[in-house]
């Protein structure tokens, strides 16, 4: 049974294959007419003539999605509750519930714009690129440690992170944010801000070597993260599928692969140091005689090489414990920007034959997907800033793919949903658009506002489509049309209620309970875990909780992100390791998450704020201590029976304990 599901997945994958198969460098019609490789489409803006469509579609976003619902028998849901609106919108654009007095203020504002002017609030709000800045961080799989054995920190590996919230708080124009994080260090040499940005192409894994650093093998390593992330963070497409061959699927030769790989074969990774000269010289006194000896450790190593007899390998065994002890000697690295550099060099890119760095074959240059190009065009002349060159054609407006990929991830957090349910792969194994012309209106849109990622969440916040209610129909007929046509809502004719994120539950914690400390900036934070867990890690003095207890209270993103340490309650519910590229976050629903909840640390070390909170700010009066408590956490009063049930609890257990309920309520953890 097994080798007859093994021979058809085989034929059905040739099947798919088999008519995008072309001769070296050419492409077939069909290739060239894959959807997202297409040129951009310019649809018009759908028409209604009857008078409950025109009122109910505020905008174009409305149009497109009611044209699509009405072909299929589908009607849009009622807006949703003032309260679960608010509550919705806060959670969405900056990460954090509403107080009880934003709630007030908002339930009183009566006028025709208040929501409107609730939209501009929070994107104006420095929380706002804390929140999504935090989703560029996930596609882009930043983290502060190299990962693999020895997981070694990148000490300055934070000012990435803040110049991504500060890009998304400034509303950088996404083409420029492109720019200055592929090429940052050419564009403007001498500016920390893009010499930060530039730091983007570092963020992959890095495999070291105690012993060597430099093989070849690692190198060849680097260049892969470098080149698979532009794939697909920036263009939505699998390129690193087409290291080893062509691509089995999509119009992607390998010789595609490596000519994209071509643009940083004169990258390499530079340090630049903040320190004052006179720091610089004290640091280099102290650390010269330790790598000295470094140096003639790693000498007797290289003599080693390929030496595969026991008493060759033992040595060399011993001598690379002898280098990471001397490591540890060193002082601590001075502060500096974690950036790169394109050396004045010939690239020296070759096809390597299943992706083995040993197996070179032909020597490619620069050039873009061969798919987007003329038919025969030639490889781009080398120039002295070749990944400038590479950016200008990632951020082009023309670019087919960048803006609907930029605007699909924009759409997708909002929703819950892309256009394209696979955010990273608008290639043929991906999600086809659920509404193409929509896909096409807004990246068009996109690029006409100037690449503006806040104009793009005015258009969608502001739409019907957005403040729907996430409750079922109640028509019974309409029920059976949606089970037969629409069962999982990807034409949106409701809003999708979805589970917080884990950054969002944390920091929603800490601010319900009083804790939040919103410092932004800086160096991240080591929060205090099990012994157990850090004791796991190759070398558990790496990790060194910070010393003030308030700065364990610090939003979510600022917490390092070590790549083989997860931190115990963001894993559970379901934050990525910073190892690859998180298109999208998954929701899952399991005991350990309860757990989390009910006996975790910080739930029962904020169960004890909040019910101290509560005593403080509502008085002695407990029916008004229970009213305040559901207002803080589900963002409504509480209701009589709710009263009645938290009461009679009271008489037998602590408010800690009535506390702690609150916290585990669906609807804290839930937004409709």
């Amino acid at each position: 049974m097994i080798k007859r599901f093994v021979f058809v997945v085989a034929v059905v994958s040739l099947a798919l294959a088999s008519d995008s198969i072309a001769p070296p460098g050419t492409y077939t019609e069909i290739e060239r007419k894959q959807w997202a490789f297409l040129k951009r489409s310019v649809p018009p803006v759908p028409a209604f003539t009857a008078a409950a469509d025109k009122n109910w579609a505020k905008n174009p976003v409305d149009a497109f999605i009611l044209s699509k619902l009405q072909k299929e028998g589908l009607k849009p849901s009622p807006a949703a509750d003032r309260r679960a609106l608010l509550r919705r919108v806060y959670f969405d654009v900056v990460g954090l519930p509403p107080t009880p007095a934003e709630m007030a203020a908002f339930l009183a504002d009566k006028s025709p714009d208040a929501y409107a002017k609730v939209v501009e609030k929070l994107l104006a709000s420095p929380h706002y690129g804390e929140r999504w800045g935090q989703h560029w961080l996930d596609v882009v799989r930043f983290a502060e440690t190299d990962g693999y054995e020895y997981d070694t920190h990148r000490g300055d590996a934070w000012r990435y992170r803040d110049y991504v919230i500060r890009a998304f708080n400034n509303d950088k124009p996404f083409d420029r944010f492109i720019m200055e994080q592929l090429a940052g260090d050419e564009i403007a040499p001498k500016e920390d801000e893009t010499l930060i940005a530039a730091g983007f192409n570092r963020l992959g894994p890095v495999r070291k070597n105690a012993g060597n650093q430099e093989v070849a093998s690692s190198r060849n390593e680097i260049l892969t993260e470098m080149t698979n992330i532009v794939g697909a963070a920036f263009l939505g497409v699998t390129v690193g599928c087409a290291r080893c061959h062509d691509h089995k699927f999509d119009p992607i030769r390998q010789s595609d692969y490596y000519r994209l790989q071509a643009y940083f074969g004169t990258t390499y990774e530079r340090e630049i140091t903040k320190a004052t000269p006179e720091e610089e010289a004290a640091w280099r006194e102290k650390a010269a005689p330790v790598q000295e000896e470094i140096k003639a450790v790693r000498a007797q190593i290289f003599q080693l090489r390929g030496k595969k007899d026991p008493e060759s390998l033992d040595k060399r065994e011993q001598l690379v414990k002898l280098t990471e002890e001397l490591q540890e000697k060193l002082p601590p690295p001075l502060p500096s920007i974690h950036s790169v550099i394109s050396k004045e060099e010939k690239p020296d890119i070759h096809i390597l034959a299943r992706g083995e760095y040993t197996a070179k074959g032909d020597r490619v240059g620069m050039r873009p997907l061969g798919v987007l190009l003329p038919p025969g065009a030639p490889d781009w002349e080398a120039s002295k800033t070749p990944r400038t060159e590479l950016a200008k054609w990632v951020a082009g407006p023309d670019n087919p793919l960048t803006a609907r990929v930029m605007v699909n991830r924009i759409w997708a957090n909002h929703f819950g949903r892309g256009i394209v349910d696979t955010p990273n792969d608008f290639g043929r194994m991906g999600s086809r658009p659920s509404h193409p012309e929509l896909l096409d209106y807004l990246a068009n849109q996109f690029v006409a506002s100037g690449f503006s990622v806040k104009q793009m969440h005015r258009l969608i916040l502001n739409s019907s489509t957005y403040q729907q209610s996430s409750a079922d129909p109640a028509d019974a007929a309409l029920k059976t049309v949606i089970e037969e046509r629409d069962s999982d809502n990807k034409l949106l004719w409701r809003f999708n209620r979805r589970r917080l994120q884990a950054e969002e539950i944390r920091d929603a914690i800490l601010s319900v309970s009083g804790q939040l400390n919103t410092k932004a900036g800086g160096p991240s934070i080591m929060v205090p875990i099990d012994s157990g867990l850090v004791n796991q890690l190759y070398k558990p003095a790496q990790w060194v909780p910070a010393k003030d207890p308030a700065e364990h209270n610090r939003r979510s993103v600022y917490l390092l992100v070590k790549r083989n340490l997860e931190l115990p309650f963001m894993q559970v519910f379901d934050a990525p390791d910073g190892s690859v590229s998180c298109a999208r976050r998954e929701s899952s629903t399991h005991a350990p998450q309860a757990l989390e909840m009910l006996n975790g640390d910080l739930a029962n070390r904020s169960a004890d704020a909040l019910a101290e909170r509560l005593e403080t700010e509502a008085g002695p009066d407990l029916r008004k201590q229970i009213d305040f408590g559901y207002q803080l956490v589900a963002g409504r009063p509480a209701k009589p029976r709710e009263i009645d049930i938290a009461l009679e609890f009271l008489k037998t257990e602590p408010k800690r304990e009535f506390a702690l309920m609150l916290l585990n309520l669906n609807s804290f953890v839930y937004v409709n």
